[in-house]
């Protein structure tokens, strides 16, 4: 399933029924008075996470949404029907935007939350409304206020507690494939993943945590090198990046991770100062009495201050501690704080 994380839909809420002018008649009763009866209010258009559904693809050709109408009122003071809500599946992680104005409406973080973003036209009043002692057959009613009518602008970004950053062929597809059940697709060439990926890790019984996979950077992505900079904003929600390295004879580590770090500083601040542990991949095509020493020069070269791992994904040396140690990290994080 091609993965699909923009798209633009126009909701509309149903309008409110008329009011009803009518007046009593039967017989043996010659001034039965007013009995006309107000209108429906209008359905409402609600969009809804679900966890069931991991992209906005149906909206490729599904655009115009309408809520029922509410139907008039009737004589006999009878009310008309109320019209249906509509309800649209989204999902989780769906930002919805205001396309006239550009606001942001409401953002969907959790599953089986909802939010309206059309409202249904108020119903209209029949004419037993309007009675009164010095009006006794009133002839007037009132119609039915419209529903609203947006134009939306929905953005998916993923809901993942780390996420896997590095240039292409660095092995973030191969960590996620062997640390997870997830399947992206894994080749001896660059971009081979087009999309992001999900992927649930888990350490022991009961804990657990969410990984995504974007596609690879390259230098310029910022400016629109590559693929740019489109799938960057699936990072935005996670706590952890994991910067990932390829150590291989033909990779040079040191320019790599110049590049991506000058990357995230280019494509947003907050991104590029998020906690990144360092995580040397490919290790095991280094000579094993030269593997120790490589891996300290890199670190020492680029300075860096955070946690460094130093893993084989392809052959699953080292991702067990990787994952434990990303596990912690989670559980930590999202530990209440003891004082409240």
């Amino acid at each position: 399933m091609k993965f699909v994380d923009e798209a633009t839909i126009e909701v509309r809420a149903g309008d409110g029924g008329n009011g009803c002018v009518s007046f009593r008649r039967e017989k043996y009763i010659p001034f039965g008075g007013p009995d006309g009866g107000d209108g429906g209010d209008g359905g409402s258009v609600y969009l809804q996470a679900d966890s069931s559904v991991n992209t906005l693809i149906d909206f490729r050709h599904a655009r115009k949404f309408l809520a029922e109408q509410g139907k008039k009122g009737e004589s006999k003071n009878c009310t008309g029907k109320s019209g249906d809500d509509l309800v649209v599946m989204v999902p989780v992680g769906t930002m919805v935007h205001e396309m006239d104005t550009d606001e942001l409406i409401g953002d969907l973080v959790r599953d089986g939350q909802r939010l309206v973003v059309a409202k249904g036209g108020f119903h209209g009043l029949g004419n037993a409304r309007f009675k009164s002692s010095t009006n006794r057959a009133p002839r007037q009613s009132k119609p039915g206020t419209p529903g609203e009518k947006r134009h939306l602008q929905l953005e998916l970004k993923l809901l993942a507690d780390v996420g896997l950053l590095g240039l292409p062929n660095a092995g973030k597809s191969t960590l996620i494939r062997a640390v997870s059940s997830a399947r992206p697709k894994v080749a001896d060439y660059p971009f081979t993943t087009l999309y992001p990926n999900l992927g649930v890790v888990s350490v022991s019984a009961h804990r657990s945590f969410v990984m995504v996979d974007v596609p690879g950077l390259i230098e310029g992505a910022s400016q629109g090198a590559g693929l740019g900079i489109q799938f960057l904003k699936h990072l935005a929600r996670t706590n952890l990046l994991l910067h990932l390295v390829d150590m291989g004879p033909l990779g040079n580590p040191v320019e790599d991770i110049a590049t991506i770090t000058g990357e995230l500083e280019g494509f947003n601040a907050d991104l590029a100062g998020r906690e990144r542990w360092l995580v040397l991949n490919k290790t095991d095509l280094l000579p094993e009495d030269e593997r120790e020493q490589c891996c300290r020069d890199v670190v020492q070269a680029v300075n860096w201050q955070g946690p460094v791992f130093e893993i084989s994904a392809l052959a699953r040396q080292g991702t067990d501690v990787l994952s434990q140690a990303v596990m912690e990290f989670v559980e930590k994080r999202n530990a209440p704080d003891e004082e409240e």
